[in-house]
């Protein structure tokens, strides 16, 4: 039957709802026939895959429409185009069936999923016979979804989408096409507007900005060498694991010889091992996804499933897990599930309506940072989220996620006044729905991928954010493995910033964390936060001149490698960066020549090493019967000591006098007489300091011992019997 010109006129136009009804092979009354769109060409001949010719097509509409009769019945078919002296051959995508079944359908349509980004975005496969890309997408409320590249000259009329109604996918198959093709889908909004060209929330490669396209690529790669890595990890309780993790962003730890960013290969090769030789066991990396706007550092990203493209390729990234993992080191991502921009080309209405945020900005917009906020309570637009958060796990191998702005997620008023946030349904301002959406990533993470670990930053007392989120358990339990101790943070860099006749009066600043340093898997943050946005550097915050600061900085890092919980610190301030950390310039590498600042490196060199070494500093990070006051009153003095222990391990007493003032015959009470051997001091020439300590170790004896307590230092004795 022929169509009605009103349909041959929406085919040319690209606007007909059903492509897949009037194009390619169908079967007629008096057998099979073919109809295709091939602008240009003069005479077209249609073949099977195999190149036995089915017959001539005729041209029906000078704008490129073709039909005729082909023997074979409905099959995948070839066309061979001739204009001129010019002849090309296309294979036509609309002789394919569907890719998607129909267990995709109802698993997509529950949320439940777990595979998604093998099923949406784009993915090289061969279908019926033949060799291209699989394109899905999802748009429910999209009257038209047509996909636009530089294999198709970026016509919307060339390649619009079947609808697969149930489940609101739109997808094709695009036959003799492969890697490296830039795209976007054309889709025009339920009212007929045709929105700006969007890029692919599957996508798993970008252009490099400010283009914004997405490219089609293969997530990971195949040939990997880090099997007894993860299988040592998949083993092990990392609450009783020495952690020790080195904050990097991917574009400024350094500069090529250019000023432009390293490449994952080049981050290789100078990062691997320099992080190796400090000892820390953790590179954490600021959000690798494709984000537009270089200053927002990745956290705001319009690619979730793509490694930016201003480090090379995306298997570079994985090329870089890879080598981390056989030096024997861990990788984590920061990863962002809070909010995302509202760049057009990105998820900002994504098929004309509120789709992946929600449309009441008293819910769906973040006013901290211009940014739309994820409507967690959509099965489609959870599920999309936990299934980034496997694919980087799986594809990428990655050793965990630290989850951005946690608590800008749990709840309804963050950051809002009155009448600008919408309680839940008791009246509440607990966002349950991302509560939900939390403890069903941890759930899927800790349940498929034994070793990954997840770490909130979250800056509230919300309760139970490290407690497993068993369903018979608190509805409150996140189910993260760690959190970020913001509290020992802010208190503990406070106190550091006052002079030191002024810390007896905030001896607290201190004492106070440790009420609470167990009621939850923490990691101690000296994150990129507290560098930046005139916050000045670590060093810059500690008190006094020059020397004092650097004292206090050393004083400090050796408290908290002392100190219960996992470790983190930012790029630079291992080697006391000057300069607040800007993300436009390499870090001040040539502060390394300056004895200062190489003490300093030395020294977290030497505190990732014994925190590493003694099981007593480590084991029972998370547990209280891993911590016992020595001395917790001394406040005119401000001398803090404490005892970490664990079983098997001997323990090991941690002293800091907080002021520059030199004391000799300090009565330590220490639980067992004998000898205590000096592990580490802060003071020590080699890091800089005036070299005062207790040659080498103390003899305790009734219960303790007199001890020397250099100025403005940590030291470290362990028990040796």
């Amino acid at each position: 039957m022929k169509p009605p010109a009103s349909a041959i006129e929406s085919l040319l136009e690209g606007t007909h709802a059903d492509p897949f009804s009037l194009l390619g092979v169908h079967e007629g009354p008096k057998g099979a026939f073919a109809r295709a769109v091939l602008p240009g060409a003069e005479t077209v001949e249609a073949f099977d895959l195999s190149g036995r010719k089915l017959g001539k097509l005729k041209q029906i509409d000078p704008r490129g429409l073709f039909e005729g009769p082909v023997k074979g019945g409905q099959q995948p078919v070839k066309y061979r185009c001739v204009a001129g002296e010019h002849e090309w051959w296309l294979t036509d995508a609309y002789s394919f069936g569907p890719v998607l079944g129909p267990i995709d359908d109802f698993l997509i349509a529950e949320g439940t999923h777990l595979r998604l980004f093998d099923k949406l975005g784009a993915h090289p496969i061969a279908h019926e016979g033949a060799e291209g890309v699989h394109f899905a997408v999802w748009a429910p409320n999209a009257r038209l979804v047509a996909l636009v590249g530089d294999f198709n000259d970026w016509d919307h009329r060339r390649h619009p989408m079947r609808f697969r109604k149930d489940i609101g996918v739109w997808e094709v198959f695009v036959p003799d096409i492969g890697l490296g093709r830039a795209y976007k889908y054309r889709i025009t909004a339920a009212d007929g507007t045709v929105l700006p060209l969007k890029a692919d929330p599957f996508a798993f490669a970008s252009e490099l900005r400010p283009k914004t396209a997405s490219v089609t690529a293969l997530p990971g790669k195949d040939d990997w060498g880090d099997a007894e890595h993860r299988d040592y990890w998949a083993s092990v309780d990392p609450r009783r694991q020495p952690i020790s993790i080195y904050e990097v962003h991917p574009g400024s730890w350094q500069r090529d010889q250019h000023g432009w960013f390293l490449s994952w290969d080049a981050l290789a090769e100078q990062l691997i091992p320099y992080v190796a030789e400090l000892g820390f066991t953790h590179i954490e990396f600021l959000p690798v996804s494709e984000h537009p706007y270089d200053p927002s550092w990745g956290y705001q990203t319009t690619g979730l499933y793509a490694p930016s493209a201003r480090f090379g390729d995306v298997a570079g990234f994985a090329r870089f897990v890879d080598g981390a993992h056989r030096a024997g080191i861990s990788v984590l991502i920061d990863w962002v599930p809070a909010h995302f921009p509202t760049d057009e080309h990105g998820l900002t209405h994504f098929d004309g309506t509120a789709l992946y945020e929600h449309d009441d900005p008293r819910l769906g917009f973040h006013p901290d940072w211009n940014t739309a906020i994820y409507n967690f309570g959509r099965r489609e637009v959870a599920s999309f989220l936990v299934n980034n958060a496997l694919f980087w796990a799986e594809r990428y191998h990655v050793d965990g996620l630290r989850v951005d702005a946690v608590a800008s997620m749990l709840y309804r008023d963050y950051s809002r006044k009155a009448g600008e946030w919408i309680p839940n349904k008791d009246g509440g301002r607990e966002n349950w729905e991302a509560v939900d959406f939390l403890r069903a990533t941890n759930k899927a993470l800790y349940g498929s991928h034994a070793g990954v670990i997840t770490v909130a930053e979250e800056s509230t007392s919300w309760p139970g954010v490290s407690l497993p989120a068993y369903d018979e358990g608190p509805k409150t339990s996140l189910g993260f493995g760690f959190k970020w101790n913001m509290g020992f943070m802010h208190d503990t860099l406070k106190y550091m910033a006052r002079d030191p006749i002024h810390r007896q009066h905030h001896h607290d600043d201190i004492t106070f964390g440790l009420m609470y340093a167990f009621a939850e898997n923490f990691v101690l943050p000296l994150s990129h936060d507290e560098v930046v946005h005139g916050k000045g550097s670590l060093l810059n915050k500690m008190s006094g001149d020059d020397w004092q600061q650097f004292a206090n900085l050393r004083a400090y890092y050796a408290f908290m490698w002392g100190y219960p919980g996992k470790k983190l610190l930012f790029m630079g301030q291992e080697f006391a960066q000057r300069r607040e950390w800007n993300e436009d310039r390499a870090l001040d590498w040539d502060l390394r020549g300056a004895p200062a600042h190489e003490g300093v490196r030395n020294l977290v060199r030497d505190l990732n090493r014994t925190y590493r070494e003694k099981p007593a500093l480590h084991a029972r990070d998370c547990e209280g019967e891993g911590f016992e006051w020595l001395v917790v009153d001394d406040a005119q003095n401000s001398v803090f000591a404490w005892l970490r222990k664990a079983p098997g391990a001997n323990p090991v007493a941690v002293i800091s006098n907080m002021t520059p003032a030199l004391r000799t015959g300090y009565r330590l009470p220490l639980p067992h007489d004998g000898a205590w051997r000096e592990v580490l001091n802060s003071d020590a020439a080699a890091y800089g300091g005036s070299g005062k300590g207790n040659l080498g170790q103390v003899t305790a004896e009734h219960g303790g011992a007199h001890v020397t307590l250099p100025p403005l230092a940590t030291i470290m004795l362990e028990y040796e019997g």
